[in-house]
């Protein structure tokens, strides 16, 4: 779920926090063979020990119902804050106390079930917690209300006089900044109510995509028969070196989807109405204000991150113009973005890729290489494919307890990759955690993505730094090169769209299949150009983009924080050896400030002003300066032929 700090109370977000836990990571997939070993077969130093949160399942449910009582307790205390500023203070206690239970009581569940996801008995554990969840956001909906009726100057005085409330300083005075957008009690309870209701379009979207869609087989060239689910369709991209081949998967992959296009069209309809309505009941004037209101992220951010990648759109189509004269295709299209250009066997296994991605660390300094190793060699991180275990990975904090990364690790270069990115955000959250009270130790999804792809061009370096065979340096090289056009270049596309997409909704314009599908249209010109045709299918991607039905103007965080962790790398790495070391410190600063201040303001202290397009430019020009140097190391390896 996107985090929504305007529209929870301080003590419902505390409780939220753990099921938002998921939200501030960035997924990564390494395309492998299915692996079917059962669980028990893995060494158990490659498996997560659970017991530092819970040491068994009747602790959870002690925990559970303790959890429960204090929210109950909480609930008792409507109507005393503006008694004292002790009365504050107990609320905010308790608030805390919630939250840490269910930071815990969420993710010993939750991780449980992502390991087997077959064990329907996890499934009904993660329910509990998550109708408790929802019961107590109703129970606390008089907190805001209530605390905004004691007037800001006498917070100040109370925060001021009462060093108890020194941690709560920020939350407690950030609520004031959005006082314009609170309702009254009344008015915050029958929004609490929607709450459910809001979520029914994306449930409808998940059902539709997910659990009803019925994947097509195709035959390959070669006679062999796939069933195009998401992972086989993927493999088929990243693999098939025949055009045709690809092209037929592409076709019917895509037509799965543009069966129901305009099911897809009424469900994000909906979706934004939703969005529209919110905006409108809480006293915003666009979508985009109110989905940024929160983190107090200025509306300029985006439309500066939108233009000025749209116009940096030349080492994106120059570096597409390259892939297709290196492949040897007459022409170029969106299914020919995956295909291998050079092929090197090279394998990255589990302790290469712990190895390197602790080597590489090194210009971070003794303090977070120490942490890191430690986390390294802990058992904190799930690391094969087995039987029912999710895919993807990811990076889970838990309060009080550290960090939990699962991975699907299967020796190929992106899982090494996605080693050192989950690690990143694996640190992110461990120091926050150690330097944050409670209260301001979670941080936005703004700059979490800023450790791990920070963490990621340290192992680009680092993998450089071993070969100097043209082919695994061109390779090294177009990870890097892919990794700016999906972390950035096709998550502004995204945004892009999404903006103009609810701009429509906010101008009461009508909104269908057909003119979703010419808004991504003109986005795709927009931006590659005449370097990759436009299929009329690929022009209907949006409907089958889970973030655009689930988490509307989330995407564009991936971009900022990408263009962030490029110009603090810079910094950290060029120039006078002083200079790189108070950038280093500034990043250290960053990953231990948690939630302290509002995201924008955070990057600003680390050397990034995201209100600024030079911000964005320097992922425009990193680009021009990467392709330059596969233009080379292709010509390297031609005139080898």
């Amino acid at each position: 779920m996107k985090k929504q700090a305007s529209r929870l109370t301080l003590a419902s977000r505390a409780c939220l926090a753990a099921a938002f836990a998921f939200s501030l990571l960035m997924s990564s997939t390494a395309l492998a063979k299915p692996d079917t070993r059962n669980r028990a077969e893995i060494p158990d130093q490659y498996k997560w020990d659970f017991t530092p949160i819970f040491p068994n399942w009747d602790a959870w449910e002690a925990a559970m119902k303790d959890m429960e009582a204090k929210m109950n307790e909480y609930a008792a205390l409507k109507g005393t804050l503006a008694n004292s500023p002790e009365a504050v203070l107990r609320a905010q206690l308790l608030s805390d106390e919630i939250g840490k239970l269910s930071y815990k009581t969420y993710c010993y569940t939750s991780l449980q079930r992502d390991v087997d996801q077959r064990d329907n008995s996890m499934d009904a554990k993660l329910q509990r917690v998550q109708a408790l969840f929802a019961k107590f956001g109703t129970q606390a909906s008089w907190f805001t209300p209530e605390l905004l009726t004691i007037p800001q100057a006498t917070m100040e005085t109370w925060i001021a006089t009462t060093p108890a409330l020194q941690p709560y300083r920020f939350p407690l005075l950030d609520t004031y900044r959005q006082q314009k957008h609170v309702l009254d009690e009344k008015g915050e309870k029958l929004l609490s109510y929607s709450a459910q209701a809001n979520g029914t379009p994306r449930t409808v979207y998940q059902s539709l995509s997910t659990a009803d869609i019925k994947f097509p087989s195709i035959t390959l060239s070669d006679g062999g028969e796939v069933t195009l689910s998401p992972g086989a369709y993927m493999q088929i991209l990243n693999t098939n070196m025949n055009q045709a081949d690809r092209a037929k998967a592409f076709d019917a992959y895509y037509k799965t989807y543009t069966a129901n296009i305009n099911t897809y069209a009424s469900i994000y309809n909906g979706i934004m109405q939703r969005d529209w309505f919110v905006a409108r009941a809480r006293n915003y004037a666009t979508t985009l204000e109110a989905a940024l209101e929160g983190n107090n992220i200025p509306v300029a951010v985006v439309e500066n991150l939108i233009a000025t990648a749209r116009a940096g759109n030349k080492p994106l189509q120059r570096y597409l113009k390259l892939r297709k004269k290196l492949l040897g295709l007459d022409t170029y299209h969106i299914y020919d973005n995956y295909v291998p250009i050079y092929h090197v066997d090279k394998t990255y296994s589990y302790e290469d890729s712990r190895r390197l991605a602790i080597e590489s660390i090194e210009p971070l300094g003794p303090e977070y290489g120490k942490r890191f190793r430690a986390f390294a060699n802990s058992k904190q991180l799930d690391v094969y494919e087995n039987e029912g275990k999710r895919s993807g990975a990811y990076s889970m904090g838990v309060y009080g307890v550290g960090s939990y990364v699962l991975l699907n690790h299967n020796d190929t270069l992106d899982a090494a990759f996605t080693y050192a990115h989950e690690a990143g955000h694996a640190l992110h959250s461990m120091l926050s955690s150690e330097n944050q009270p409670f209260a301001t130790a979670g941080y936005t999804i703004f700059v979490a993505e800023v450790a791990s792809t920070t963490n990621e061009r340290f192992l680009l370096d680092r993998l450089l730094k071993e070969t100097t065979d043209p082919k695994e340096r061109f390779l090294l090289l177009q990870h890097a090169v892919d990794s700016i056009l999906g972390t950035f270049y096709r998550q502004i596309v995204f945004a892009d769209y999404e903006l103009r997409a609810h701009k429509l909704v906010e101008e009461g314009r009508p909104i269908t299949a057909e003119v979703l599908t010419g808004i991504y249209r003109q986005c795709l010109a927009d931006y590659y150009g005449d370097a990759m045709t436009a299929d009329e299918l690929e022009c209907m991607t949006w409907a089958r983009i889970p973030h655009f039905f689930n988490s509307p103007y989330y995407v564009y965080q991936y971009a900022t924080c990408f263009a962030s962790s490029a110009q603090i790398y810079k910094k950290m790495t060029t120039g006078p050896a002083a200079a790189r070391q108070a950038a280093v410190e500034n990043y250290l600063t960053l990953l231990k400030s948690g939630g302290n201040d509002h995201p924008v303001e955070q990057l600003k202290k680390a050397g990034v002003d995201l209100t600024k397009p030079e911000a964005v430019q320097a992922v425009v020009d990193q680009l021009d300066e990467l392709v330059a140097q596969l233009e080379r190391e292709a010509a390297k390896i031609e005139s080898e032929k």
